[in-house]
């Protein structure tokens, strides 16, 4: 708790409910807010639809989703009670979507008056799993369309209490990664996962970063100030002993989000290739983004070209930085992995190199641009 305390972002700390022990959990509650100055939300069990009859909360009888709602709202009132707060909880912390979700979840909150505890709702989301994971399917813009989508009626939910909406775990695939997290096309699936989450109205993404032993070890000593980097690579890790491909991504993500007031999807979602479109706050364009998720590994880098009109007349220039690797199944350390001709340096995660800052002449409001498979182009219109 004294470590998470010291972490200036907000925080969100995970208590145990399966075990049925509410005076523990309601006294770690309490060193949890007062040692966190931070707090953003606390979460009550974690992943309650893999609960069964024999685990101690469900005292020998079966574990469904009435049973755990019924146990949320008792255990948020509880808590939130010890505590003298309302808006702590963040409920739900279901696996993926089933008859254990948030519209049902919510429900319930209304019908036992207890939405007052609620802080957010949360979901786990993975959508890949180790035993088959595919890394072609994982980057693949159609394929993400759809993972994201079905997500759609627990954000409504919440949003109808007015609450916020967060994937409080996840990452590319379960049971760390299978093999296929550390790669280049894992960074390009965050990237163009983050704005489908973003449009859906996900207000935040809690990335998984390893197992103990692994990168979360690892990032607390780093958090108590111990900076000498022994252990070994964690597949979720987007920092280790290096700065990792799926940074590249999720730093990608931040540029083309940052300052803008709106995001637009300007595709049908029905092909591998992607395109947004981002606004200030005068709803004037002020960036786009194009991502092609065709699987590349070797042999001729197939491309496309895409044309951009509309451009103001006061810009006869164009310019992009570009988000490339050798291919899909490059990895730090194995292969080239360039955010405008940039890298991360390891020990300090700053970029390193010269910046390369394409340029594209534009005519009559119009530009054309190129992106090769596995690649994708952020333009600054």
């Amino acid at each position: 708790m004294e470590i998470a305390g010291s972490y200036e972002g907000s925080v969100t700390i995970g208590l145990n409910r399966r075990l049925d022990n509410i005076d523990n959990t309601i006294a770690a509650a309490k060193v949890a807010k007062s040692e966190v100055a931070t707090l953003y939300a606390i979460e009550l069990g974690n992943e309650p639809n893999f609960f069964t009859s024999s685990d101690p909360i469900a005292d020998g009888q079966s574990w469904t989703a009435a049973a755990d709602a019924a146990s949320q709202v008792l255990w948020q009132a509880s808590v939130g009670s010890a505590l003298d707060k309302t808006s702590f909880a963040q409920a739900g912390v279901f696996f993926g979507v089933g008859t254990f979700n948030v519209s049902n979840l919510a429900q319930k909150e209304e019908e036992a008056d207890t939405t007052q505890y609620v802080r957010s709702f949360c979901h786990h989301y993975y959508p890949q799993s180790a035993s088959t994971a595919d890394l072609d399917e994982l980057m693949s813009h159609t394929e993400i369309v759809e993972g994201v989508a079905e997500f759609q009626s627990q954000v409504v939910a919440a949003q109808e209490l007015d609450k916020d909406f967060v994937m409080g775990e996840t990452n590319s695939a379960t049971g760390g990664g299978g093999g296929i997290s550390p790669t280049f096309g894992a960074g390009l699936w965050i990237l163009d996962y983050v704005m489908q989450a973003t449009i859906l109205g996900v207000k935040q993404l809690f990335f998984h970063q390893g197992t103990i032993g692994n990168c979360t070890y690892l990032m607390l000593l780093l958090m108590s100030g111990w900076r000498k980097l022994t252990h070994g690579t964690g597949p979720y890790c987007w920092w280790d002993e290096s700065v990792n491909a799926p940074f590249y991504g999720a730093y990608t993500a931040a540029l083309a989000l940052s300052g803008a007031s709106k995001a637009a999807q300007l595709d049908t979602g029905n092909s591998r290739f992607a395109a947004y479109a981002f606004y200030d706050s005068s709803d004037q364009p002020v960036r786009v983004l194009l991502y092609n998720s065709e699987y590349y590994t070797s042999g001729t880098r197939s491309s496309v070209s895409v044309t951009l009109s509309g451009i103001p007349s006061t810009s006869p220039s164009v310019s992009a930085l570009r988000l490339t690797g050798d291919a899909a199944t490059t990895t730090v350390g194995e292969g080239a992995i360039t955010v405008g001709g940039q890298t991360f340096a390891n020990a300090t995660c700053e970029l390193q190199g010269t910046k390369d800052m394409e340029t594209t002449q534009a005519t009559a409001g119009r530009a054309t641009f190129t992106v090769q498979a596995s690649e994708a182009l952020l333009i600054y219109v």
